[in-house]
């Protein structure tokens, strides 16, 4: 079948290994100094790998491929990634704790994962998860779970990770939980981003939390998608 997918000219790549950092799939590596395509299911055609290469040596083309395969991602994802980047599936139950997966930074979250098909998720700036007591009773159970922070992250990064969770999990809701400090509710509109160029229809809301820990604000967002 043709459809988009990623090409490397080798004469220009470098070896630095940004590219290869950046596909959430794992569809690139190293090989004898130059970025390689592993495998062409690996790759979702999506691309954001392109604007971590410094000499353009990436582009998305459309050739004859066989289809991006989400199973065979998340297989490659739970055998060979990093223990800190592994996709891990809790309880959620146990305990105090109410968080469902593992890992929780959205830049590590491969959009493959099991835990994020269907999942209604938590878009969730970091320091709400300090400064809201009740955060595992009324806010992590029964769903997943992606952190940053809005201010000090690349948000451009964030909001091409999201896409590609929304185009590949098949969502239920995006909820972003967020400070009541201004820099905080960019999250808001990264995620609406993120919603728009997925070109889904996604319900998305948002929670505002005080710096005092109470929720002072909450509903759907709806004229920012």
């Amino acid at each position: 079948m043709q459809r988009k997918i990623i090409e490397i000219d080798e004469k220009l790549c470098n070896g630095c290994g940004l590219c290869v950092t950046a596909c959430a799939e794992g569809a690139l590596q190293l090989i004898d100094g130059k970025a390689r395509l592993v495998s062409d299911v690996y790759c979702d055609g999506l691309g954001a790998c392109l604007g971590e290469c410094p000499t353009g040596a990436l582009k998305i083309i459309e050739r004859d491929a066989p289809d991006f395969d989400h199973a065979a991602v998340s297989a490659r994802a739970q055998a060979c990634a990093c223990p800190g980047s592994a996709p891990v599936v809790l309880d959620g139950d146990s305990g105090a704790s109410s968080l469902a997966h593992f890992p929780v930074k959205l830049q590590l979250l491969n959009p493959a994962a099991e835990f994020l098909h269907g999942a209604e998720l938590l878009l969730m700036a970091d320091c709400c998860a300090l400064c809201y007591p009740q955060v595992h009773q009324k806010l992590l159970k029964g769903r997943a779970v992606a952190m940053g922070c809005p201010k000090l992250d690349d948000l451009e990064k964030h909001i091409e990770r999201l896409t590609a969770i929304i185009k590949t999990a098949g969502l239920k809701k995006l909820v972003v939980v967020h400070m009541e400090v201004p820099c905080c509710s960019a999250f808001v509109r990264a995620a609406a981003a993120a919603v728009r160029r997925a070109g889904v229809n996604l319900p998305l809301e948002q929670i505002t939390i005080s710096r005092q820990g109470a929720v002072i604000d909450s509903g759907p967002v709806r004229d920012l998608v």
